[in-house]
């Protein structure tokens, strides 16, 4: 079937609608709609809180000065001043945080968030920023929406939509415009079919479009060695992704399939294990990140599938070594723990992993605080505590720079000024 002939997109429904049953999926009601009609009915986006955080040691991941006696004062969401001297404004909310580290709030670049409950969960990990790493019902464009009107409830968010990959499987329900593809026996897979994917995500108001280039590791059946999708299919992607402005975050397993992913152009390389030395160089040439998830494949250790949890065994050293050879050789890294299911995974564990794997105490951190950043073109709001960044930190009970296990379980987590 060629979908060069398929009828343009249905104008029955709105992206009123389409939004609105995004939110409904994400247990948000109507709250998430962003058409003009819409944002004229409801109120302004929340300016966030005013808090003063005082007294405690404040780290900046991006030059690694720490300042003892600290205060943080944010107003309306964002940061005010932060420093030592710094003036605490007359009927500011006041916390005293002495003997405690504060820091800016986490980025984890991959999570798959879908629901208000793990959301929360995020937030009170630490966790403020999120790039999504798909969802099945764009239950990610919802949730962002949600942060615009309610920070206090989720992170902020860039979505990712649906996943570009062969199986469209349930997903085909996700949005009329996609049931086309239902009718080829073969998957996405023509650049048609590709191109089409991604229009549609582009559409609902996608960030960055997700794709794979391997079969999945967490699935026993699988070989996550086999490659599904080409280098021309994935420059087909990568293309039609550019063409509405956006990046490709790519899951990624074989060295053969992590060349093709990179040099098709891609922005991040999720998973990775099996990368290669050729690979890592082109990634530090093209600046493409690398998102190992080393928390996912952890994970797998203690599955009771004895498939699954060999996998785990053998890939985590494996992808260790990788994640070495790609901070030395200069590759930039992003932590993302893959959560979904209902489960969420402290970042804070990713951060350790890193530290395991041999990166310095401060570059695990930048991996979840300025490296991410970036990585989600948000380094001049997010990541750090400084003037004119967003007022989302965490508070904790030990030295980071000493035992970055202390990310895992912040005291406190404020996030535009509001304490969670």
């Amino acid at each position: 079937m060629c979908l060069d002939h398929v009828p343009p997109p249905s104008n029955r429904l709105s992206r009123r609608g389409v939004l609105a049953g995004a939110a409904m999926l994400a247990g948000v009601g109507g709250a998430a709609l962003t058409t003009p009609a819409a944002a004229a009915q409801r109120p302004a986006p929340s300016r966030g809180g005013d808090l003063v955080l005082r007294g405690g040691t404040l780290l900046d991941p991006q030059t690694g000065e720490v300042t003892e006696n600290a205060t943080v004062v944010i107003t309306g969401g964002a940061v005010r001043a932060a420093g030592a001297d710094v003036r605490v404004p007359e009927g500011a909310q006041v916390l005293d945080v002495p003997g405690k580290w504060v820091m800016p709030g986490l980025v984890d670049a991959h999570m798959h968030l879908t629901t208000l409950d793990e959301a929360g969960a995020a937030l009170r990990a630490g966790v403020t920023t999120v790039r999504s790493g798909s969802t099945s019902f764009y239950q990610d464009i919802a949730l962002r929406e949600l942060a615009e009107q309610a920070p206090e409830l989720t992170p902020r968010l860039k979505a990712a939509g649906v996943f570009v990959t062969p199986d469209l499987a349930e997903t085909v329900l996700a949005d009329p415009d996609l049931a086309p593809l239902a009718r080829l026996h073969d998957g996405v897979r023509s650049p048609e079919a590709l191109r089409k994917v991604v229009e549609v995500n582009l559409r609902r108001g996608a960030d960055v479009i997700k794709t794979r280039v391997n079969e999945r590791a967490g699935k026993p059946d699988q070989d996550p060695r086999t490659q599904v999708y080409s280098h021309e299919q994935l420059a087909e992607i990568v293309a039609a992704a550019r063409r509405g402005g956006r990046g490709v975050l790519c899951h990624s397993y074989s060295e053969q399939g992590c060349h093709d992913a990179v040099t098709a152009g891609i922005r991040s390389l999720e998973h990775g294990v099996f990368v290669g030395e050729r690979t890592l160089h082109e990634m530090r040439r093209r600046d493409t990140y690398f998102t190992p998830t080393l928390t996912a494949i952890a994970g797998m250790i203690d599955s009771p599938d004895p498939v699954l949890a060999e996998r785990g065994r053998t890939y985590l050293p494996i992808l260790k070594q990788a994640v070495l050879a790609a901070h030395a050789t200069g590759v930039p890294l992003a932590a993302g723990t893959d959560s979904s299911g209902g489960t969420v995974d402290p970042v804070g564990r990713e951060v350790e992993l890193m530290r395991e794997a041999g990166l310095p105490a401060l570059d695990a951190i930048r991996t979840a605080t300025t490296s991410a950043a970036r990585l989600l073109g948000l380094e001049k709001q997010v990541g750090r505590l400084r003037p004119g960044y967003a007022g989302d930190a965490i508070v904790l009970d030990a030295d980071p720079l000493a035992d970055v296990s202390a990310l895992k379980t912040p005291s406190l987590v404020v996030r535009t000024g509001v304490a969670i």
